[in-house]
């Protein structure tokens, strides 16, 4: 039966690895943190370079850290920088934009630091909240996650052959 759902097999593959990460809990936490702050920030469709290039600079986790950028995938990432870009707005007293009534890139290009300013200061603000928040969470969870027995999937019965 479980064998028909792939994405709950992969999506318990890649927990398993992850409770099986070798390194201590800090380390992997630090990573966590890495990855979580890095994709909060609005480098969409580079996050996972600079994750792992910062984890090798900083001798941290690198494969806990492409994981923590995964917060912001395809169907997070609209809501995580709506909220960033109205929080940076909002803490920078700027006004509301007003979207250009045609959709091309000339429309948009104009928009520019108006869009990109209040973008980052919000990111930077979420990014760091959720990277100490994940750090806290991921340095008491690893010691607890590490000492789970994670069972096999069931094997389906073989027919003998008389």
């Amino acid at each position: 039966m479980w064998r028909q759902w792939g994405f709950i097999r992969q999506t318990k593959l890649v927990f398993v690895r992850f409770c099986r990460l070798k390194g201590a809990p800090d380390e992997i936490a630090k990573g966590m943190a890495l990855g979580i702050f890095i994709g909060m920030t609005p480098t969409f469709g580079f996050q996972m370079a600079i994750a792992i290039f910062f984890a090798f600079l900083l001798r941290e986790n690198r494969l806990a850290a492409a994981v923590g950028v995964w917060i912001t995938n395809p169907f997070t990432a609209p809501f995580i920088y709506a909220l960033e870009y109205e929080s940076g707005r909002v803490l920078l007293g700027m006004p509301r934009l007003n979207l250009p009534e045609e959709l091309t890139f000339t429309a948009f290009k104009t928009l520019g630091w108006e869009v990109v300013t209040p973008l980052c200061l919000g990111s930077l603000v979420y990014g760091v909240i959720c990277a100490v928040l994940a750090y806290a969470l991921t340095l008491r969870m690893i010691p607890v996650v590490k000492t789970w027995r994670i069972p096999r999937w069931p094997r389906p019965k073989r027919r003998r052959e008389e």
